[in-house]
């Protein structure tokens, strides 16, 4: 394996009524998601029996009874919450926001061209759902400065055997540390954004614990939720402490930077190699203080305590681990007359240069003052946090010359905090991002995103998905990542089935009408498994017969 691995994006978004500041966040939700899918496919229910939010990779199950409610993502709602979008992805209502989960995807480089198309399914589901009186407008970002914190989350599927304490030990170095070049930046330090500046990453402040299960509240850098979605020999690592990043660049290396460090953990699991000594030394001894202090470091000079008594940095603990990288690559797959790991693929060739440039964009940045910083176009191309930075450093440096004193360096000045969140307007006429789009370095193309909105990634079972709804969407009863359900309209109609599905405890009776059909393995559904069969089905029933047929032999 390389940097290609089944992955995926879940992002929330922040939907407001221009009209009425005061709008409840949840029946904007609603109404946004009511109108993102068509009239043949809603009636199509989420298939919540295959989860299970309360199950930890740590061993055990948290009882039902002890979890906070919103922990309880899969218990079912009557209400209209759920979309198949065409591309294979999910549309629905999360707590207080629109929620978009992309396909399935095998590299980093497919999955950020599926992420984005999100916003495009997004802005067209409110631009849909407006009305004269009501226009509702959705934005790209994590935090709203008042407490209230929102994720874009990173799902990656990886080989259980490997010890989940290794994957631990690794992504708490990580994940504290690559927001260097991932951030997106923020107006506001602390959750409130009570105290004046601009940090890093939106997210950073929100994170409170090292470990844990939970996603909303106390959020740990690592998550534990237990869910696969695929065969039992595999385990999904969710990430929750991503940025809703508007570049591509930084988009990329957070997917591409971790599957990297998970095939490390794999790898040395099958070379039976001791990351022991590795993980001693790049162990940090507080994480979530650290954290906190790499986002709000501008200087990228603060010392982070490690664990064995010494200190570094977030650059070059990232170092580290590119290092530990190419050490392993090294090992695996031999090294070219230059000395260069000779990388499998091309996907995983280019991740890896261009977190070389990220890091060496960072150094450059952390040795220039805040006037050049001002002009370093070609790493504002790249960082994220830099782009936006010098667009609002241009506008504090005007608000200090014409105040008074004692106004925090203007950082608390609340045009600061306008600009911030018309730069995750998705609304182009109304974003500040749009226009300076021109200026980022693109990896994937306007052309690939607009039809990632469409057409589904033909490598995973994301394909099926999509063709199934699309084809027979009306004989299609329910669908989850790991199951599809279809109703047999050749039956006699022998009365009403209860269906319900939720959770193991609220299965319901059984319907002589319906089949299901397992997709649990991500790449036994691909088009190459499944277009013959599409083709040739008169009704979606015959369809999963035959590739239930197929998967036996």
């Amino acid at each position: 394996m390389s940097v290609r691995r089944v992955m995926g994006t879940e992002t929330e978004y922040a939907v407001s009524v221009r009209q009425d500041p005061h709008a409840n966040p949840v029946q904007s939700s609603f109404d946004v998601i009511a109108h993102a899918g068509d009239e043949e496919t809603r009636h199509i229910r989420w298939d919540y029996r295959q989860e299970d939010p309360v199950h930890d990779m740590r061993g055990m199950t948290m009882p039902r009874a002890a979890a906070r409610p919103d922990m309880l993502t899969d218990e079912p709602q009557r209400n209209i919450t759920n979309t198949f979008a065409a591309n294979g992805g999910r549309m629905y209502v999360d707590h207080a926001h629109p929620e978009y989960s992309a396909p399935e995807t095998r590299d980093p480089f497919e999955a950020v061209a599926y992420d984005f198309a999100g916003d495009l399914l997004m802005r067209q589901a409110a631009q849909s759902a407006s009305t004269e009186r009501h226009q509702f407008e959705v934005f790209r970002n994590n935090a709203d400065g008042k407490g209230a914190a929102w994720g874009s989350h990173e799902n990656y599927l990886l080989r259980r055997d490997v010890d989940f304490d290794v994957v631990t030990a690794l992504m708490l170095v990580h994940f504290a540390t690559r927001q260097i070049y991932t951030g997106s930046g923020r107006v506001g330090l602390g959750e409130r954004g009570e105290r004046a500046g601009y940090q890093l990453s939106q997210r950073a402040d929100y994170f409170h614990m090292k470990v844990g299960l939970q996603t909303t509240f106390d959020r740990p850098i690592v998550n534990t939720r237990d869910e696969s979605h695929a065969p039992d020999e595999m385990r999904r690592l969710h990430v929750i402490v991503g940025d809703a990043n508007r570049l591509e660049v930084p988009d990329v290396l957070k997917l591409g930077t971790t599957s990297m460090l998970l095939w490390v953990a794999e790898q040395a699991s099958a070379l039976d190699y001791d990351l022991t000594d590795e993980l001693r030394s790049l162990s940090l001894l507080d994480s979530v203080a650290a954290m906190h202090t790499v986002s709000h470091d501008l200087t990228f000079d603060e010392p982070l305590a490690l664990a064995n008594g010494g200190s570094s940095t977030a650059w070059q603990l990232q170092v580290s681990l590119r290092g530990l990288v190419y050490e392993v690559a090294s090992m695996v797959y031999g090294t070219d007359s230059l000395g260069e790991p000779v990388w499998p693929d091309s996907q995983t060739r280019s991740v890896m240069a261009m977190w070389q440039q990220a890091l060496i964009d960072v150094a450059e940045v952390r040795h220039a003052d805040d006037d050049t910083r001002m002009t370093m176009t070609a790493q504002a191309s790249r960082l994220e946090w830099l782009l936006k930075w010098q667009l609002l450093e241009k506008l504090r440096r005007k608000i200090t010359t014409t105040s008074a004193p004692g106004v925090a360096n203007g950082w608390n000045d609340p045009r600061l905090k306008v600009i911030d969140l018309k730069w995750a307007a998705l609304d182009p006429a109304d974003s500040i991002f749009t226009k300076l789009e021109p200026r980022t370095e693109r990896v994937v193309s306007a052309a690939d995103i607009a039809r990632a909105t469409t057409e589904p990634p033909e490598d995973t079972r994301a394909w099926l998905r999509a063709k199934l709804v699309a084809q027979f969407g009306d004989e299609v009863a329910a669908a989850s990542w790991s199951r599809l359900t279809v109703r047999d309209p050749r039956a006699a109609d022998e009365g009403e089935a209860v269906e319900f599905y939720g959770n193991a405890g609220h299965m319901a009776a059984t319907d002589r009408h319906l089949f299901s059909l397992d997709i649990s393995d991500p790449l036994a559904f691909t088009k190459a498994h499944c277009e013959t069969e599409l083709n040739s089905a008169e009704h979606a029933i015959d369809l999963l017969k035959s590739l239930a047929i197929n998967a036996e032999r």
